[in-house]
């Protein structure tokens, strides 16, 4: 295989170098998929996967798992995606729900369903990382929130709402592969925020369908 020395050479000015960073993505469907293949395509060197889900014939649309992938745990697929982009990248895959004895990367970003699935891995797993996101994705209405300094940390459990609060449904029963494209591209633009030392928004949110956005 060549050596393409010259492939960060566009984005150098926007991405620092990642190779002290290793990223942990929980939850590898619309979104958690897109970031994936994002941070592999930015340069990470250390990548964690972890997902307990085999691919399905509706996630060919919506979170673009290929036809072939149909039946393959979700990591496993993803991690053959993501070595065609760079081989060179350390892979480790877990396929099964989060658990508090899995240690995680520095940067940790969130893709999961429910809130109570969030709450959990907050608790174990935030304070062991420097940088958090999280995407949440309900339709065509987008929220991002991001942990990666104290007023992020303090601010983000507060987003954690009680279950009876929820809507009924896994926040990604609705979902298209471009609203997921557009909350994973954010998240990813508030990893690189993160690593030129620039503040990050801790509360992003996206009505795709009025063409609102509010950053707060």
């Amino acid at each position: 295989m060549p050596e393409y020395s010259d492939r960060f050479t566009r984005q150098q000015d926007l991405v620092p170098e990642l190779a002290p960073w290793s990223a942990t993505v929980i939850g590898v469907g619309a979104i958690g998929r897109q970031v994936t293949l994002g941070l592999a395509a930015l340069g990470i060197r250390s990548l964690q996967l972890i997902d307990f889900d085999v691919v399905e014939p509706t996630n060919i649309t919506t979170q673009g798992y290929r036809m072939t992938d149909v039946g393959r745990p979700k990591v496993e697929a993803l991690a053959a995606a993501v070595t065609e982009i760079d081989p060179s990248i350390r892979l480790e895959c877990v396929c099964d729900r989060y658990r508090p004895r899995v240690s995680v990367g520095e940067a940790v970003f969130c893709c999961v369903d429910t809130i109570a699935a969030r709450s959990a891995i907050w608790r174990s797993a935030g304070a062991h990382c420097r940088f958090w996101a999280d995407g949440r994705m309900l339709g065509e209405v987008l929220r991002v929130l991001i942990a990666a300094d104290a007023a992020g940390r303090m601010y983000y459990p507060t987003t954690l709402f009680r279950p009876s609060e929820a809507q009924r449904g896994r926040c990604t029963a609705r979902s298209t592969l471009y609203a997921a494209g557009i909350a994973a591209g954010w998240m990813l633009h508030q990893f690189t925020r993160c690593l030129r030392d620039l503040p990050t928004d801790p509360d992003s949110s996206f009505n795709l369908l009025a063409g609102e956005l509010v950053v707060g």
